[in-house]
């Protein structure tokens, strides 16, 4: 088995994986001052529920953008699962070129999600890879398979507490489809220009990027908010919720087919 970890911004997403099998996801929020035992108490609880030994997890795999907590889940999988992870570093990634100006710069997730849609979604047309997480990205996927760029965006929900904060009479609401365009309250009103502006964004983002690459691409959607925005998209042709950790799945096998796995060496828990 394999245990895939995505550090977000807002949320860590877990996957253990049998095979090629994704047969668990669990979803924590980020809180960037756990501790490795508070972490680690959370995260073999769930393994315990459904029935997964941690004797039986082989490999470790972490994607972070939330560089505090990185350390932390190296030793917590250290402590709690006695193994080193193997941490993804996009700039050294070895399965796809990055041709941004400073491969460093590259989140992790956004990457992991190029490896994956390419090797799922990648039939000889460029990909644009939408997701919708505490910032909107979108990234380029060459037909080649080489990672291009992107554009990031704040999210609906940025954008929501930046009204509240900054407009004194503009309460605090949730972002979500509103019944008509046109509101007839403050709330409606927002929801609206909310929802339906990022919509809109993301259409008008999703053409352009298009029209670069060639004027025909393929557009997957991930994160929290793709199954409520893609439906009123006409360009966005799959939404894949588990798209990172599949993508941290491939970059672990690539590890494996190329080299010792050091990742997987088994040390003594404390």
């Amino acid at each position: 088995m394999l245990l895939a970890i995505d550090v977000g911004n807002t949320n860590i997403v877990i996957g253990v994986f049998r095979g090629d099998t994704l047969i668990h996801s669990w979803r924590l929020t980020t809180i960037r001052e756990r501790t490795s035992d508070e972490l680690g108490i959370l995260v073999t609880s769930l393994c315990e529920r459904h029935e997964v030994r941690q004797t039986e997890i082989s490999g470790i795999v972490i994607a972070s953008v939330v560089p505090p907590l990185t350390a932390t889940l190296v030793t917590m999988v250290s402590d709690y699962f006695g193994r080193v992870p193997m941490l993804f570093e996009p700039a050294m990634n070895g399965v796809m070129p990055i041709l941004y100006d400073n491969p460093a710069e590259v989140g992790a997730d956004r990457v992991v999600n190029g490896i994956a849609a390419f090797e799922k979604y990648g039939k000889g047309l460029p990909i644009i890879v939408v997701d919708f997480g505490t910032a909107t990205t979108f990234d380029a996927i060459s037909a080649k398979g080489e990672y291009l760029g992107g554009v990031i965006c704040p999210g609906p929900q940025i954008s929501a507490d930046a009204l509240f904060q900054r407009a004194a009479r503009l309460p605090r609401i949730e972002v979500r489809k509103p019944t008509r365009v046109v509101g007839t309250n403050t709330v409606a009103s927002m929801q609206s220009g909310l929802f339906w502006g990022y919509v809109d964004m993301v259409e008008g983002l999703v053409r352009r990027m298009t029209a670069e690459l060639g004027g025909t691409a393929v557009v997957v959607a991930t994160g929290g908010l793709a199954s409520v925005v893609a439906p009123e998209s006409q360009l966005i042709e799959h939404v894949d919720p588990e798209l990172t950790l599949r993508g941290l799945r491939l970059v672990w096998e690539h590890r494996l087919s190329t080299q010792t796995a050091t990742e997987s060496t088994p040390i003594r828990p404390r």
